[in-house]
This record gives C-alpha cells, structure tokens and sequence, in this order.
C-alpha cells in the first residue's frame, strides 16, 4: 500500500493536518467536485458528522468510511449520508 501524505485543511475555520493514501485524497477530490463544493466544505461536513454520530472515530477513519459509503452506494448497498447527485466516472 502507497504510504498515506499529511495535508493541511481548514474545518470549520480552524487548520488541521489529515493524512490519507494518496487514492484516498483522489476520491475526496472527486466527491467534491461531484457535489459542487470545496474540499475543506466537504471535509467538514463528514467532520460534523462524526462528532455527533461517532466522536470517538478519527477524522482519517471517518473520511476513509465516507469514501467507501459514498461509491458503494452506486451499487445500492449502502446509503450515505450525503447522498451523491450523480454518479461517478
């Protein structure tokens, strides 16, 4: 597995560090765009959601399980929480 890179993002106004694979960072940038929003806007949303629903996850676990939903739900297995509006190439 290609080792992960550390890159800074603001959530919520504040910076942070993340670090994800590579293809990881390439999904996240493709989920953004698919929903019309920023990269940070994003990430802090799936941040958001974490700290409601599961504070005890780690942002980077979070993003990895939200990347997952997000593209298996094309095959209807799971629903995510931000439903995409069209599907990926």
């Amino acid at each position: 597995m290609t080792d992960s890179q550390k890159r800074s993002v603001c959530i919520a106004g504040h910076r942070t560090s993340v670090s994800l694979e590579p293809d990881f960072w390439t999904a996240l940038k493709e989920i953004s765009k698919d929903r019309g929003t920023s990269l940070n806007e994003l990430i802090t949303r799936i941040d958001r959601e974490r700290t409601q629903n599961a504070p005890q996850t780690g942002l980077s676990s979070a993003l990895r399980v939200y990347i997952l939903s997000y593209f298996r739900a094309f095959s209807g297995k799971v629903d995510p929480v931000f439903r995409p509006k069209t599907r990926p190439n």
